[in-house]
């Protein structure tokens, strides 16, 4: 068995597998964005294009998908946060950046992915390329830790950064 291509450490068939093929659905917006990395690993262009939100599916060109998919090493996958997307929420973003070589030269794209949940399932919506724009304010290094613990942010939480 190979690994996922997701770079999760676990094999297709225990990651990615049973999403592109259709037995299951992603649970998270993370493991559907992974799920769709996986998708342009494999080529598997009916995955990437019933992943999509269904009311914009009208710009998916599935010919120019294949293309790049096809045209591309896929080198790698990063997972830099995510937000929402848990059990009550419609809405969640994953921030990523997936690595590839095109015509011999190195290349990324970095997106904040926008997914949505409709009747119980989780589908792309959009992205911005790069990071999405903070809607909280920054805790500072002495401001006390939002975690409630009374310590500041630099000797709990911060600590980690």
């Amino acid at each position: 068995m190979s690994n996922c291509p997701c770079g999760s450490g676990r094999t297709l068939d225990q990651c990615c597998g049973p999403y592109l093929e259709g037995a299951a659905k992603a649970p998270t917006p993370e493991a559907l964005m992974r799920s769709r990395y996986s998708a342009f690993v494999t080529a598997n262009v009916d995955h990437l294009e019933r992943t999509l939100l269904p009311e914009t599916r009208g710009d998916f060109n599935r010919d120019e998908t294949e293309t790049w998919a096809k045209s591309s090493e896929w080198t790698g996958l990063e997972v830099r946060s995510t937000s929402g997307g848990r059990d009550g929420d419609d809405e969640g973003f994953v921030e990523f950046v997936a690595h590839f070589n095109m015509d011999g030269k190195k290349h990324m794209h970095h997106e904040t992915g926008r997914f949505a949940r409709q009747e119980g399932e989780w589908y792309y919506v959009d992205g911005i390329m790069g990071v999405r724009p903070r809607t909280a304010p920054k805790i500072g290094r002495n401001d006390p830790c939002p975690c409630g613990s009374g310590k500041k942010y630099k000797k709990c939480h911060g600590a980690a950064a």
